[in-house]
């Protein structure tokens, strides 16, 4: 079991994505970003990571199905890529939408795509 840092001071334990359809959210983020997932119920799953080993292990990052719309101006969630135009491109083939970029920034470069549900993440790389 991997152990949490829940003690630590002001550490991000867990971001949850809202979504309509679970099924349509996997698919999406399995076929952009190779993600697999813990079944935790009919309408919550885990995004397991590369740390998490046993079969009921995830990390920090859930899908929360619901019949709400993802909420707009929220944080904003950021996913890292070794091949940004790769991973553009593959948004657009799993059904989301980039909205923004790719463009530069200080750290590399990166765009914003919009996910079936209406979620938008960033997603970066270095230069």
């Amino acid at each position: 079991m991997t152990t949490h840092a829940h003690g630590l001071h002001h550490t991000i334990d867990y971001v949850e994505i809202p979504v309509t359809d679970l099924d349509v959210a996997r698919a999406f983020y399995a076929a952009v970003f190779g993600w697999s997932f813990v079944a935790y119920g009919d309408a919550y799953a885990g995004i397991r990571t590369a740390a998490e080993q046993g079969e009921d292990e995830a990390g920090g990052l859930a899908l929360v199905a619901g019949d709400r719309p993802a909420p707009r101006g929220g944080p904003l969630v950021l996913v890292y890529s070794d091949d940004l135009d790769a991973t553009a491109a593959a948004v657009e083939r799993a059904g989301g939408r980039v909205v923004q970029g790719p463009y530069a920034f200080p750290g590399g470069r990166r765009f914003h795509l919009l996910d079936p549900a209406g979620n938008e993440l960033g997603v970066w790389s270095p230069r």
